[in-house]
């Protein structure tokens, strides 16, 4: 008789979608310039298990103004990244992420006007 215990694995944990460093870089470019022109005033990032958001806010204290997605699953059918205003409208939706981002761009020459 053998009284060996079998060694338990522990449950994988699901894994997260996350945001590259170019991906990250070419985000925080915009961000930066937003920021500068007193446009953008704070940032958070979820990293789930279907979806990685980045909040843009206005104000710390606010819901986001806007939410750059990626959504992997996405990218045979509407594509991975996606631009997302406050009430929830998807104001860019594409397979590259710098073109994406250029809704946000549009605005940024508004602010500085």
């Amino acid at each position: 008789m053998n009284d060996v215990t079998p060694i338990q694995r522990p449950a994988r944990t699901p894994e997260q979608v996350v945001f590259h460093r170019i991906e990250l870089g070419q985000i925080m470019t915009l961000y930066g310039r937003m920021v500068a022109a007193g446009e953008w005033r704070d940032y958070g990032i979820s990293m789930l298990k279907d979806v990685a958001v980045f909040s843009i806010f206005r104000r710390s204290a606010e819901t986001p103004i806007y939410r750059v997605e990626k959504r992997p699953k996405l990218i045979a059918k509407q594509q991975q990244y996606a631009v997302i205003g406050m009430d929830g409208r998807i104001l860019k939706r594409g397979a590259d992420l710098k073109q994406v981002l250029r809704v946000l761009e549009k605005k940024l020459i508004r602010a500085v006007d």
